[in-house]
């Protein structure tokens, strides 16, 4: 069974609801997932928009999820360790935590990639994107991804 990744938010390809938005309260997403690959050890999320001028642009790190878990509750605190022992990466806005969309202008694609770990990974948090690539190569047994779409109410 493949890896899937779920919402119960939005279906994939769908508009993200304001409240997981700048335009609100800008809570990360509720997410879920099943068909975990034998050998799991960690998960890790990313979220990233592939829209912007200039490259992929990194709203959200997640990283060091402890086996067994199946799912992410809304509102994941914006801190660099959580309290099952994940730990937060640097966001391109320059922050540790989830920063959802919040372009000025135009419809973005967002992508969440799940990752399905053969270990948990020695990096500490508030790392950015390229340095968490770097720590999971060689160590992605699997990937999921979930997509929605999101227009400035600007």
């Amino acid at each position: 069974m493949p890896l899937v990744l779920k919402s119960s938010a939005f279906d994939d390809g769908d508009l993200i609801p304001d409240r997981h938005t700048c335009d609100d309260a800008d809570f990360s997403p509720p997410l879920a997932w099943s068909g975990v690959p034998e050998g799991t050890q960690s998960f890790a999320v990313a979220l990233e928009n592939p829209d912007v001028p200039h490259g992929t642009w990194t709203h959200w790190l997640l990283y060091d999820i402890p086996p067994g878990t199946d799912h992410l509750s809304e509102w994941v605190l914006t801190q660099p360790q959580l309290l099952n022992g994940a730990l937060q990466g640097m966001n391109d806005f320059g922050f540790v935590g989830y920063n959802g969309p919040c372009e000025q202008s135009s419809t973005h694609t967002y992508v969440f990639t799940l990752f399905a770990l053969d270990s948990m990974l020695d990096v500490a948090p508030g790392i950015p994107t390229s340095e968490l690539k770097v720590a999971m190569k060689g160590h992605v047994l699997d990937t999921a991804k979930l997509s929605c779409t999101y227009i400035t109410n600007l």
